[in-house]
């Protein structure tokens, strides 16, 4: 392998790993701090997609579908925290894996209904559609530079938002000790609102942005939703912190896997995981 060719995998590798890290951020809050085992978790990131293959449709821009898609998510978080999940809490891990992966058939049979079973694609804003050419042959495409841009700045802010907040000190320890929260007088079900609904928003908003550089299909929250896990337990449960330099570090096994051994590729990322639990069984940041 070339430099060239070396560093286009690795771009493609960060790229992947923090498009990663939003899912698996919304994931380690949800099950970290709520605990809710949510299996329906990699369905957002298909709502996601199919939000920005409908609203690119009716408005020709992907902007605008953000701007809309972005409060739709949110509010869709919301209405499921308070109709479904606030119920979850103090339920067993068997029912909360019963009623997740329930809402995962009815998201997709919601989807089929809606649009369909075709696979579809979203396309690349004209104002990012250019590549950086890096030799004769070979170049990269600026968006998926944004996207990478853009991961960046969340993984910030949602640093700032849980260390540096009044409600991020409230939602860390509403996830130590809630019921001492609640003896304080603060409302811990608003707090898991805002936290379900900032889960949801952050999985959903992954889907948007990844639509136009990969395609929009059924049941595309699936293997997502595998990684978000491998994620969550490699980073430290709970841990945002963690779940970003886990998702770094399954991105980069999970595109030179694919690159330098293709036949074991899918081995990689399961191999890395082992190998973490084997030297800190509570994973790499430990909430």
């Amino acid at each position: 392998m070339d430099f060239v060719s070396f560093l286009i995998q690795t771009l493609n590798a960060v790229q992947y790993g923090l498009l990663l890290f939003l899912v698996a951020s919304g994931l380690t809050l949800i099950f970290g701090i709520m605990g809710v085992i949510n299996l329906a978790h990699g369905s957002f990131y298909m709502i996601g997609a199919y939000l920005a293959f409908a609203l690119v449709a009716q408005t020709g821009n992907l902007f605008t579908a953000l701007l809309l898609g972005i409060p739709l998510a949110a509010l869709l978080g919301a209405l499921l925290e308070w109709a479904l999940f606030r119920h979850l809490y103090k339920r067993n891990h068997l029912e909360q894996v019963l009623l997740t992966y329930g809402l995962i058939l009815v998201f997709e049979e919601l989807r089929s209904l809606a649009l369909g079973d075709d696979v579809h694609g979203v396309a690349v804003p004209a104002i990012f559609s250019a590549s950086i050419k890096l030799s004769d042959t070979l170049s990269y495409p600026v968006y998926r530079l944004v996207i990478s841009a853009v991961c960046v700045l969340l993984a910030i802010g949602l640093y700032i938002l849980i260390h540096r907040t009044r409600i991020g000190m409230m939602i860390r320890a509403g996830n130590h000790d809630r019921d001492m929260v609640e003896a304080l007088g603060i409302d811990i079900n608003r707090i898991y609102l805002v936290v379900f609904a900032l889960g949801v928003t952050l999985a959903a908003f992954a889907g948007m942005i990844a639509a136009p550089v990969s395609s929009v299909f059924p049941g595309m929250g699936n293997q997502v939703l595998i990684l978000s896990f491998v994620i969550v337990v490699i980073g430290g449960i709970g841990s945002v912190w963690g779940a970003l330099v886990a998702a770094l570090v399954i991105g980069f096994a999970d595109t030179f896997g694919k690159v330098l051994v293709p036949d074991y590729a899918g081995l990689a990322v399961y191999l890395v995981m082992a190998a973490v639990l084997l030297w800190r069984p509570e994973g790499i940041f430990k909430s």
